[in-house]
């Protein structure tokens, strides 16, 4: 198994720069939007044979004796003759937002032809107008694999601007054994055995789906309402001293010390932390849990953007997305990769075709909800509501 990965979704703190654009755009200060017309420039895609690949550190596979090389990169370069320059630049989404936010906000190419970012992120940059459609003719991989269940978020219907890079849930992870008990609802986690032993996740986007859906709220339709019926419920909670702390992805270490007993976390994680402690359970509430992605998208004036779209396709063929899922161990969105690991020679590599943490069965995706994402309207109120909650 690879080594855990640290979570990409637990990296928003406060409101960052996006929520500062929202609050300059509710000063007066103009509008950052571009229209769809003038977001592409003169793409230099079959004279340049590059593209420029900004990722997250660890969210790509690796050679086995060589950690430099990354196969699926380099299969894409002998078929097509596209050079890639790949980078793990991206360490935190309000902090890339920040880097690019002012060339984009001044029509000014950014540099990079494609980039990876959690969807609650990549919704400011399609509400803003800064990512660019793409020519979805040019992907017939994308056309005819990408998960159903993940075609079209509210903030991008019919992902026009963008397709999932990898996926995940949000869920509960616990100590089967410690704890003495199963859990199977999110009510299960105010249990008061649980007293000072769970852990909740810091930021509001990795938050409020959950412990929304934990009292019964249609996460695809959410209103403020029901958000601050559960941030009354978690104060409560956090008064009584409940909660032991809001965590980012330290919560993995917490856990397998001991020092909580459960907590919310990621499909992803979970899959790591169970091969190490075959006692740590994952659970998809009763009530429901989110279904997340992190997304690719083009950004404006891109110089490489048909180069960059058949890198995506790439990834969409289910032999390659199959070889990155056995990998990084997220939710793969091409569910056809699961017939190719099934098919593996290699024992583990199979059984991962059998895992319900990468590739949902269809009991488990009735459970499953793509929550809407909060706008720039309301995040600057209910941002303030949580953090002062969090102590952020």
């Amino acid at each position: 198994m690879p080594e855990p990965l640290f979570s990409r979704r637990t990296a928003l703190r406060g409101l960052g720069a996006a929520g500062l654009l929202a609050s300059l755009a509710g000063c007066g200060v103009p509008a950052a939007y571009v229209p769809e017309e003038r977001r592409g420039a003169a793409d230099r895609s079959e004279r340049d044979r590059t593209v420029s690949f900004s990722n997250w550190p660890l969210y790509i596979d690796t050679d086995d004796e060589d950690e430099t090389r990354r196969p699926t990169l380099e299969a894409f370069t002998e078929r097509t003759g596209i050079d890639v320059r790949y980078s793990e630049e991206i360490n935190d989404n309000d902090e890339f937002f920040g880097k690019v936010s002012p060339g984009l906000m001044n029509h000014q190419d950014t540099g990079h032809d494609l980039v990876v970012v959690s969807d609650w992120m990549a919704a400011h940059f399609v509400h803003l107008g800064w990512a660019q459609a793409m020519d979805r003719p040019a992907q017939p991989n994308v056309a005819r694999n990408l998960d159903p269940q993940l075609r079209s978020p509210a903030f991008d219907e019919g992902r026009r601007h963008t397709v999932p890079w990898q996926s995940g849930i949000t869920g509960i992870a616990y100590n089967r054994k410690a704890l003495g008990r199963e859990i199977r609802s999110t009510a299960d986690l105010w249990h008061p055995d649980l007293k000072g032993k769970v852990t909740l996740f810091s930021g509001l986007d990795e938050s409020f789906s959950l412990l929304m859906q934990g009292n019964g709220v249609d996460v695809t339709r959410w209103t403020e309402a029901d958000f601050h019926r559960m941030c009354d419920q978690v104060e409560e909670l956090v008064r009584k001293k409940h909660i032991r702390r809001f965590t980012g992805n330290d919560y993995t270490s917490d856990l397998s010390k001991g020092d909580v007993l459960a907590c919310q976390a990621y499909s992803g994680d979970a899959v790591q932390l169970q091969a190490d402690n075959p006692d740590i359970q994952f659970v998809v509430p009763e009530e429901g849990a989110e279904l997340w992605a992190e997304s690719l998208l083009i950004p404006n004036l891109a110089r490489h953007k048909a180069n960059a779209e058949a890198l995506i396709d790439h990834y969409y063929d289910p032999q390659v997305a199959a070889e990155l899922a056995a990998s990084v161990n997220y939710v793969c969105p091409v569910p056809a990769a699961r017939e190719v690991l099934a098919g593996s020679q290699d024992r583990e590599t199979a059984e991962l075709a059998e895992n319900p943490l990468i590739f949902p069965d269809d009991e488990m995706r009735k459970r499953l909800a793509v929550a809407r994402d909060i706008s720039s309207a309301e995040r600057r109120s209910l941002a303030s509501r949580w953090n002062s909650l969090v102590g952020l």
